[in-house]
């Protein structure tokens, strides 16, 4: 029987962060990449809504680039969010935290922005949609959605191969082998969307421009 994603993560809450540096083979330009796509000067007072936060990734990166941002860590898994309460202990009321399914919860408040890196694709289609729905309804005017995430190669050859070089990639590190078969278990319970179809969903919800960083 495949454990719920709130199990698998609270599981691996602990080894999170050392696991991410050696699964997500091109870890640093990702999270990079995602940044980069805030919209927002670096003295700018504003706030960040970070879904499937995790322990707190990338929402310390943003937290670091942006010394005035306000940042909600939202999050299905206790563990996890556990994790990002110790990671930002000393930042005051500049981060607050959420225990919530994103999925079947409203988001709660509106934000300048709205972030979320390797956590949507767990979704099904339909959860996506709705989602991208109430994250639109959830944004500020002119407030901007950040979503880093994999998607699904386009054919069945170019998912094929993109799985099999990730793979590659992640092995010519040595991962941890109790890391690799948690991520592995994750990857059961992934609902991957080809880019393209996901980006016509943002545009037809109303969204003028689509941030999109991707792993494949």
């Amino acid at each position: 029987m495949i454990a719920s994603i709130r199990e698998l993560f609270d599981s691996a809450a602990h080894q999170y962060d050392r696991a991410r540096r050696r699964l997500v083979p091109c870890f640093d330009e990702f999270y990079r990449a995602a940044l980069d796509s805030l919209p927002f000067e670096k003295e700018r007072e504003f706030t960040v809504l970070d879904l499937g936060a995790g322990t707190g990734i990338l929402s310390a990166l943003i937290a670091y680039s942006f010394p005035r941002v306000r940042i909600t860590l939202l999050d299905i898994s206790r563990a996890m969010l556990a994790e990002a309460q110790d990671r930002f202990a000393a930042g005051g009321d500049r981060f607050s935290f959420v225990h919530a399914d994103y999925e079947t919860a409203p988001i709660p408040g509106r934000y300048d922005a709205i972030v979320s890196a390797l956590s949507i694709h767990l979704s099904s289609d339909t959860s996506k949609r709705t989602l991208f729905r109430k994250i639109r309804e959830a944004l500020n005017p002119g407030g901007a959605f950040v979503n880093a995430d994999q998607v699904r190669g386009e054919t069945a050859l170019i998912e094929r191969l993109t799985r099999k070089a990730w793979f590659r990639r992640v092995m010519e590190v040595r991962p941890d082998e109790s890391d690799l078969r948690s991520a592995l278990s994750r990857m059961e319970l992934d609902h991957d969307a080809p880019l393209e179809i996901q980006l016509d969903w943002l545009r037809e919800l109303g969204f003028a421009r689509s941030y999109a960083r991707t792993e494949t």
